[in-house]
């Protein structure tokens, strides 16, 4: 087991913060053991709301709730939405000394309950699978075959990584979708996801993607959200054009790309739909460099945390894989799979009309050299001098 002290710090200060905390993410991304460590040192009440004993005990959760103090943690919420009704009461109350810990698995059902029921109440807290920052940089070859899922990097071997990956996609599609409510037959929902690896890194067409199935674009784009409500894809939004450009201005924003990027947030599961059970044919599939500047751009945004990121692209073919503000200033950064990454016409293009203050060339080399004025090369594993530089 990997310890995980930026998200505990940042749960501890949650809940001592906000009368309720909501921990999202997939299922089996270690939200149960990452709460189990945060009650582990205090006093502390558990409740399973899979469990059948626990389900019982909550059968007047009014009741079963009001008379607990310190920290109440409530696990898959998801399974009894009416419990954010009493949490409600039960916060607002003059006498109440709990604070109350909620984990789910990520779903826009979830979010939009706890956002209206508790509003002004609730704190979220996104978990995601293992990074660089938890693992080494000396592993990111094996987190990017195996992904973040913390069972499926810990494996003892590639097979049973795959193999539990395997059974991780099976379980998500035939029992975590219809308890959502989502009624899609698993076998059409994996034909979609599968489809959906081979455009992994491309801007989204639903109207390709639904010709190909034979489905509408509504019903595509209904998928898309699905996947991306439960943390398994990314839409990386485009960057904004100018509001009511005028002059050069006018002209960038008509040459902009509007629509999203679409990554898988965990490669290993790219991998499994893919067919890529190791890293030799990782490293020959043609889909590879995709692949990598997905993993590059999952490790950038969670080692830097930046508070809104785009990508910048036109149709030209100019482009910028992410574009990021922090503390009043525009960076943006640059993922290029190859040994000896040179500036480009289109790293200079976005450095002038975005008016970059730096730009990052993220690559798997070992060296960290300047490139131009503004512009570095920086290496996959010394992504924390990155954050450095930032604070």
């Amino acid at each position: 087991m990997l310890l995980r002290p930026t998200y505990l710090n940042s749960l501890k200060t949650a809940t001592n913060r906000s009368p309720v905390t909501a921990l999202l993410g997939p299922r089996q991304c270690g939200k149960t053991t990452l709460a189990r460590q945060l009650a582990a040192d205090q006093k502390a009440t558990f409740f399973d709301i899979e469990s059948v004993p626990d389900q019982r005990r909550l059968q007047n959760p009014e009741l079963a709730l009001g008379s607990l103090s310190g920290l109440v943690v409530l696990d898959e919420i998801q399974e009894k939405p009416e419990l954010f009704q009493v949490l409600r009461v039960l916060v607002d109350r003059p006498e109440n000394q709990a604070r109350f810990l909620i984990l789910g698995s990520a779903s826009p059902e979830i979010i939009k309950s706890a956002s209206e029921t508790l509003a002004g109440r609730l704190e979220f807290i996104e978990l995601h699978g293992f990074d660089l920052s938890e693992t080494g940089p000396e592993t990111w070859e094996s987190l990017w075959l195996r992904g973040g899922f913390p069972r499926s990097f810990l494996a003892s071997s590639e097979e049973d990584s795959l193999a539990w990956r395997e059974g991780f996609i099976r379980t998500f599609l035939e029992r975590d979708i219809p308890q959502l409510g989502i009624n899609i037959p698993a076998v059409a929902m994996r034909r979609f996801w599968t489809m959906l690896a081979h455009y992994h890194g491309q801007t989204w067409n639903a109207a390709e993607i639904a010709r190909s199935m034979g489905l509408s674009d509504k019903t595509v784009r209904s998928y898309l959200d699905i996947l991306t409500g439960t943390f398994m894809i990314r839409q990386l939004q485009p960057w904004p054009a100018p509001p009511k450009p005028t002059g050069s201005a006018k002209n960038l924003g008509k040459r902009q790309v509007k629509a999203p990027k679409i990554y898988f947030r965990d490669t290993g599961l790219l991998h499994s739909l893919l067919d890529i059970p190791d890293n030799h044919s990782l490293l020959g599939h043609p889909r590879s460099g995709a692949s990598w500047e997905g993993f590059a751009l999952e490790q950038v945004l969670q080692i830097v945390r930046p508070n809104q990121a785009t990508f910048w692209g036109t149709y030209s073919g100019a482009e910028l894989d992410i574009v990021f503000p922090f503390k009043g200033k525009r960076y943006g950064v640059e993922i290029k799979f190859n040994e000896a990454p040179k500036l480009t016409a289109s790293m200079r293009t976005a450095t002038s009309e975005l008016e970059l203050d730096h730009l990052w060339i993220v690559y798997p080399g070992n060296e960290t050299y300047p490139v131009e004025k503004n512009i570095s090369a920086l290496p996959l594993n010394s992504l924390e001098a990155l954050r450095k530089q930032l604070a």
